[in-house]
């Protein structure tokens, strides 16, 4: 048993793809527990009846349709002429259009690749220096995973069974906390590099609202439709995707239906296709581990070292911290979610502040090494070596852990409208 598992453990480290690991290890474990294997399939189905795991699908098409188009471009030029005039302001610019980019794509691999050609040009001809550039657009990668329509707050409601709408709204404060922390970070590097500032321009930030119309109203849109109660997240989602769809193809007529819709379609369904089959995998994974009573002896054992919930949420902080570096976000969220929601449950711990937490940890797991997939992305997208970006963003990494510490031992900021 230890050899197939150590053959198992082998064959991940060399790329085998994810799904094909957990279910060969759903089926060893089946067999060592004497558990009908059948109970893997048995768990696609009830993936498949959940009500909200077409949002998955739709919000990803509309973040590709979004990223096909020009709208990153539209952002950039609002947020610029909003917020540019500022000390730091191309650098809260940065950080702003990053995070609202990765709220709606869901992947910190996107925005690296699709923001950091059009902002890191910008940030250099600004003056800001070659380090600060790399750090400040490796971090943003991850930034917005706490914001609507964060595919990583969908995933972890369908798994763990709590609500998305309260999730969203647990993420909301954080997530600002976080921009404004940075983007303070950002203003007293900007003036210890004495960087120059533009005037402010009522006519330019007219210009850009007018060029950006249709794109400022789709965040309204949505955070209207979901916190006032109005539609589904379902419902959303399928509304999102139409929105997108219409604006770039008949308001900016940027893509052609044509001719970008196939790649469009291509690139939505291989994407939500790998998630699919690693959540339907993994969530029969861990009910048979549920079966096999592993939660239950894991709480066993942290009971008996564990006195405090003080002591349980560094405890589980440390452990996200190693697993996000290990794991990619949308793994970790099936993997591990199940097993450590009956240990936050013994503690009495809010299931949306665990939430919040949880997903915290994976944000800040992008930028650690060994396995920190916004440090692989921003090393092939710049060119740089691993441990040069990690120099460069490790200044943002501890504004990240000082953050996480806020939002662990500060309940108010996840469950102020509880």
């Amino acid at each position: 048993m230890i050899i197939v598992v150590l053959i198992l453990v082998l064959l991940a480290i060399l790329g085998t793809p994810l799904f094909a690991i957990m279910g060969a290890g759903g089926l060893l474990a089946s067999y060592s527990t004497e558990l009908d294997p059948s109970i893997l399939i048995i768990e696609l189905y009830r993936l498949a009846s959940q009500p909200n795991l077409v949002a998955i699908p739709l919000f990803t098409f509309a973040g590709i349709i979004l990223s096909a188009g020009d709208g990153t471009k539209r952002l950039i030029k609002l947020f610029n002429a909003l917020l540019g005039w500022m000390p730091g302001g191309l650098a809260i610019v940065t950080i702003v259009s990053c995070s609202a980019f990765t709220a709606f794509t869901g992947a910190s691999g996107v925005t690296i690749i699709a923001l950091g050609a059009l902002l890191y040009p910008m940030l250099e001809h600004a003056q800001y220096r070659h380090r600060f550039c790399l750090g400040l657009l490796t971090t943003s990668g991850s930034l917005g995973l706490l914001f609507p329509p964060s595919m990583a707050i969908l995933l972890y409601g369908i798994v763990s069974g709590v609500s998305i709408d309260e999730l969203f709204i647990g993420g909301m404060l954080p997530g600002l906390v976080l921009l404004v922390m940075l983007s303070i970070f950002s203003i007293f590097s900007a003036h210890k590099l004495n960087i120059p500032t533009h005037k402010f321009s009522w006519s330019k930030i007219f210009v850009a609202m007018r060029e950006g119309i249709w794109d400022i109203m789709m965040p309204v849109f949505i955070f209207t439709g979901i916190f006032g109660g109005f539609v589904t997240i379902t419902e959303v989602a399928a509304l999102t995707a139409a929105y997108t769809l219409f604006v770039e193809t008949v308001i900016s007529k940027k893509i052609h239906i044509i001719r970008d819709m196939p790649k469009i379609l291509i690139e939505t369904t291989t994407l939500v296709g790998s998630i699919l089959i690693i959540l339907g995998v993994a969530m029969g994974l861990t009910n048979l581990l549920i079966d096999s009573q592993l939660p239950m002896r894991l709480l066993a054992v942290v009971e008996q070292h564990i006195d405090s919930q003080l002591q349980f949420l560094l405890l589980l902080n440390l452990f996200l911290l190693v697993v996000g570096a290990m794991m990619d976000i949308f793994s970790a969220i099936v993997v591990v979610v199940p097993l450590i929601i009956p240990l936050a449950m013994r503690y009495n711990i809010d299931p949306v502040h665990l939430g919040i937490i949880f997903l915290a940890n994976l944000e800040i797991g992008y930028m650690t090494p060994p396995v920190g997939i916004n440090l692989f992305i921003a090393s092939q997208r710049f060119r740089q070596p691993i441990l040069k970006l990690f120099q460069a963003t490790f200044p943002f990494l501890m504004i990240m852990l000082v953050w996480l510490l806020l939002i662990s031992y500060i309940p108010f900021l996840t469950t102020w409208w509880k």
